[in-house]
C-alpha cells in the first residue's frame, strides 16, 4: 500500500507503521518508532487506540470513501467509491486537516525559542487547541448526562469557559431544545443558541465554526 500511495518515496520512504507492529494488542503506540515523543504528531479517527499518547493525537472524521466502510458503520449511503468522486479540494476533512498540520508545523519550527532538540509538538498542539473557542463562555442545557462530560471537556481544552449558570458573560447556550429555560434566554438576551455539533465540529475541524450552521430545530 504504501508503494502504491507513494511509489516515489517521497512521503512515506517505503515503509507505514501499522497497528499490527505494535507491541501491546489492540493498542497502538510510539514504542516502534525511532523518534522521541514530543516530536511526533499522530493523526487518527480513533482517541481510545492511543491511550498512552492522546496529548500527541490529533483526531479527525473517519473517512469513508469505499463502500465497505460506509456498510461497517452503518451509513446508508453510496460512497465516495461508488460516486467517483471525492470530499471537496479546499473544504473536504483532509484539506481541513492539512491546514492544521500546516499550522503546527509552522509554529514549530518557526515561532518557538527553544533549541530544536527541546521543543515538543504536544505543547504546540495543546497551545492551538486552546485557542479555538478562546473567548466563548458556555452554558449546557439539557445535554444527556453521559454525553456532557465529553462536551464539557472538548469545549475546556479549546479555550472556552463553561458555566453551570446564566449570567451576562455567557456567549453560546448549547442545548438541543429551544424549549428550555435557558434556549429561551438565549433568544431573549440575542445569545448564540447552538447545538451540541458545533462543539464537536470545532474539535475535528480545529476552527470555530460558524454558529448559524448549528442552530436548533424547533421539534415537531
Amino acid at each position: 500500500m504504501a508503494k502504491l500511495l507513494d511509489p516515489g518515496g517521497e512521503y512515506f520512504n517505503s515503509k507505514v507503521i501499522s497497528r499490527d507492529d505494535g507491541t501491546q494488542k489492540h493498542q497502538k503506540g510510539l514504542d516502534v518508532l525511532l523518534g522521541q515523543d514530543r516530536a511526533v504528531l499522530i493523526l487518527d479517527d480513533t482517541e481510545n487506540a492511543w491511550m498512552k499518547h492522546k496529548d500527541n493525537l490529533i483526531l479527525m472524521e473517519r473517512y469513508h470513501y469505499f463502500a465497505s466502510s460506509c456498510r461497517q458503520f452503518g451509513f446508508n449511503c453510496k460512497s465516495l467509491s461508488e460516486l467517483k468522486s471525492d470530499e471537496s479540494e479546499p473544504d473536504g476533512t483532509l484539506a481541513r486537516i492539512l491546514n492544521v498540520l500546516k499550522r503546527v508545523h509552522h509554529t514549530f519550527f518557526d515561532e518557538l525559542q527553544e533549541e530544536l532538540v527541546d521543543r515538543d509538538v504536544r505543547q504546540v498542539l495543546k497551545k492551538l487547541r486552546s485557542e479555538v473557542l478562546s473567548g466563548c463562555v458556555l452554558v449546557f442545557s439539557r445535554i444527556v448526562h453521559t454525553a456532557l462530560p465529553a462536551l464539557q471537556k472538548m469545549a475546556v481544552q479549546m479555550g472556552a469557559i463553561c458555566l453551570t449558570e446564566l449570567d451576562p458573560s455567557v456567549t453560546h447556550v448549547v442545548a438541543t431544545d429551544v424549549g428550555t429555560e435557558k434556549s429561551r434566554w438565549a433568544v431573549k438576551e440575542q445569545k448564540f443558541l447552538v447545538h451540541p455539533r458545533w462543539i464537536e465540529a470545532a474539535h475535528f475541524f480545529w476552527q470555530k465554526q460558524p454558529e448559524e450552521n448549528y442552530h436548533i430545530k424547533k421539534k415537531q
